[in-house]
């Protein structure tokens, strides 16, 4: 016999449930008034950040520098991968570059919006890609791992190693310099990464190539 187990369930109040449903409609609206206003889609921030996905956007002035720096490193006509790293590539994205291709791979599939361009993408499963992502087929991958450990580290890794044709620019924390080398054999830059919202952590750049930012 099913005893009343409902009235285990935690009930939201009617005022609780309320002020939910005029924070989703508001949301709604905001991305509306997006759309209407001929707001650009690929600026940093168009799509907003979600913490429990340890999101946290560049500000405006790193992103630039970091797509500046993936296009002079894949040369004319290069392919350029941004693994986890979606303010890059919004940023290359608003420079309607004729000379240049790149693809997101992200795991929040809000970023779908991008099209074909956009590869759904779980660093747990680093090889697990479409059949299209043929190895060693980008110029430059820029990556930035949601998760400042080292078993987070070494399947993107994984993932890097098997797009890149050989450079790597790796965005993580200051703290994981030394597993960057040891599984991507990169090292820190002078250049610091900034975000627009200040982390706790200190955050650094890695190349494997000689580079602008080091």
């Amino acid at each position: 016999k099913m005893d009343d187990d409902d009235d285990d369930i935690p009930q939201l109040s009617s005022h609780t449930l309320a002020a939910l449903q005029e924070f989703y409609l508001e949301q709604q609206q905001r991305e509306g008034m997006k759309t209407s206003q001929g707001f650009n889609q690929y600026s940093v921030g168009s799509i907003e950040e979600d913490w429990q996905l340890s999101q946290f956007w560049y500000s405006d002035e790193t992103a630039s520098c970091l797509a500046n720096e993936a296009v002079v490193a894949a040369g004319k006509g290069g392919r350029i991968a941004c693994v986890s790293a979606p303010s890059v590539y919004q940023k290359l994205k608003e420079r309607d570059g004729k000379d240049f291709s790149v693809c997101i791979l992200e795991y929040d599939r809000r970023f779908a919006v991008y099209g074909e361009e956009f590869i759904f993408y779980d660093y747990n499963h680093p090889l697990n890609l479409p059949e299209n992502l043929l190895p060693h087929s980008f110029d430059i991958v820029i990556a930035d791992p949601p998760y400042l450990s080292e078993e987070c580290l070494q399947k993107t890794a994984e993932t890097i190693r098997y797009l890149t044709k050989g450079k790597i620019l790796l965005c993580t924390g200051a703290i994981m310099e030394e597993q960057a080398a040891k599984h991507l054999g990169v090292k820190i830059c002078k250049f610091i990464p900034k975000h627009s919202r200040n982390l706790a952590n200190e955050f650094r750049c890695y190349v494997n190539y000689a580079s602008g930012l080091a």
